[in-house]
């Protein structure tokens, strides 16, 4: 999937206009406008800024299956947990495996 189509697929999916993008973002609505109807590509900074505005990652932007897209409350257990050690995420699996099961 190239760039654009990439882009219409995120606007797609949020239901999003290019307005309102340019609006989550913070780049000016021609800018946003420009990369559709000339069909340029953006800069990198630039698709940095459109990314952050879809509240993804760039590796997330360009990957090629499913896209996982993290709420605020699992971005802050995925942040403690690469600062865990390997015997520590252990033991934070083994709970949070006996609490899933809890739920059962």
């Amino acid at each position: 999937m190239d760039t654009h189509d990439r882009l219409q697929q995120l606007l797609q999916e949020r239901g999003w206009t290019e307005y309102k993008l340019s609006k989550e973002c913070g780049l000016a609505q021609s800018t946003i406008g420009n990369i559709f109807r000339r069909n340029t590509l953006p800069s990198v900074a630039t698709l940095e800024t459109i990314c952050r505005g879809f509240g993804i990652t760039m590796s997330q932007f360009f990957a090629d299956n499913d896209m996982v897209e993290l709420t605020p409350d699992m971005k802050e257990v995925f942040d403690a947990w690469i600062c865990l050690k390997p015997n520590q995420k252990q033991a934070a699996l083994q709970m949070l495996k006996a609490m899933s099961h809890d739920n059962d």
